[in-house]
């Protein structure tokens, strides 16, 4: 079980200070990234009236996804922010499922991913709250109903974040641990692939979705 805590690092001098990189958690994001360019090419290449299998995945994610994000917006701003919402869904969808692949590892189990993922939502929610709101209306409303609760207030919005990312992190990175410690307790036989496909697909699909709904709802409330 020495793998468990290995980790293939980057260690970059940088004006007297070291950047650490996880050599391997950017590698799975690249590689998850260039499966999505090539599902986006096989789904839009040739695309017909009558739609191809391909076609049909394609067009139902990006419908559903469309019509949540303007259910929960309004229909301007849904518009506008759909696409982001579409690439966050299928790029958290594709990392959580790379644990099902031979050697493969999924990025979500690394904390800076679900965390960078949450500091953009924050940021976008808070951004498309100014634009709406004003900014002036935007501070008065941290300062609701007393002005006493403003630091109360600045807390509960950075618990989103953390709320958010640690939700992800702790489902993917516990389902390998749990994987892990299984298949040396039964030394890789039944039980371990079916708990892999249990916590790679059932499980990384929930969460993607809870992940992507959550970012949703953070962007509603603050522009309401």
């Amino acid at each position: 079980m020495d793998e468990l805590g290995y980790i293939h690092q980057l260690i970059v001098p940088f004006f007297g200070h070291e950047l650490t990189f996880n050599i391997k958690v950017i590698a799975m994001v690249w590689i998850v990234m260039a499966i999505l360019i090539v599902f986006a090419l096989f789904t839009t290449r040739n695309r017909e009236m009558v739609p191809g299998r391909m076609q049909i995945v394609g067009e139902l994610l990006v419908t559903q996804l469309y019509a949540l994000t303007e259910d929960a917006l309004d229909e301007k701003l849904g518009r506008k922010l759909a696409p982001m919402i579409c690439a966050l869904f299928m790029f958290l969808v594709m990392s959580n499922y790379m644990g099902v692949i031979p050697f493969m590892e999924e990025p979500t189990k690394d904390l800076n991913v679900p965390l960078s993922l949450g500091i953009m939502g924050f940021v976008i929610a808070h951004f498309f709250g100014i634009k709406k709101k004003g900014l002036r209306a935007y501070v008065k409303g941290y300062m609701e109903p007393f002005f006493i609760l403003l630091p109360l207030n600045l807390i509960g919005e950075l618990a989103k974040v953390i709320s958010i990312s640690f939700r992800l992190f702790g489902n993917i990175m516990g389902g390998s641990i749990i994987i892990l410690v299984v298949s040396h307790l039964v030394y890789s036989l039944i039980l371990p692939p079916f708990l892999c496909f249990f916590f790679g697909l059932f499980v990384g699909t929930i969460q993607a979705f809870v992940f992507t709904m959550l970012t949703i709802v953070y962007v509603s409330v603050q522009i309401k």
